[in-house]
């Protein structure tokens, strides 16, 4: 059995909403900024299924996921259907020449190492590396619009 954990993180980037709407959207980019992801793998035949691998020494966690809510320039929410259950959304809001995007992630702890960790450090840790993630996904936007 598991208990849940959950982070939220969000930040001002200094671009359209198409902008951040168009990279966020290809699944496939997020290992550019996301330092945990190494691969995500659209699947060919079901576009809303795709294929993760998080890899960090030492741990390496597989998982498919089914986006389970898409309204353009607003929201991309996710579940895992197999493998390191987690969930979360992704969230957009347009202020006319920039952007707030927020994430929101939670994912299954086993009990057992529920028991022996601080969890309070690793709510720390997940926070400062998924706010690390978006301000490289900022940086990595703000490039992409220069061309």
């Amino acid at each position: 059995m598991a208990y849940w954990l959950e982070h939220t993180v969000q930040i001002e980037v200094e671009v359209p909403i198409e902008v951040v709407w168009n990279l966020w959207s290809d699944l496939e980019l997020m290992p550019q900024w996301m330092k945990w992801i190494d691969s995500v793998k659209v699947n060919e035949n079901d576009p809303d299924i795709s294929r993760w691998k998080l890899a960090s020494n030492p741990f390496e966690f597989r998982w498919q996921s089914r986006i389970t809510k898409l309204v353009t320039h607003q929201i991309i929410q996710w579940e895992s259907v197999d493998g390191l259950p987690n969930r979360g959304a992704i969230r957009f809001y347009d202020r006319g020449d920039h952007s707030v995007v927020k994430l929101t992630v939670g994912y299954g702890v086993p009990d057992i190492l529920g028991r022996v960790m601080d969890n309070g450090l690793l709510s720390r840790v997940v926070e400062s590396t998924l706010y690390a993630d978006m301000e490289r996904f900022r940086d990595y936007a703000l490039k992409s619009q220069m061309g």
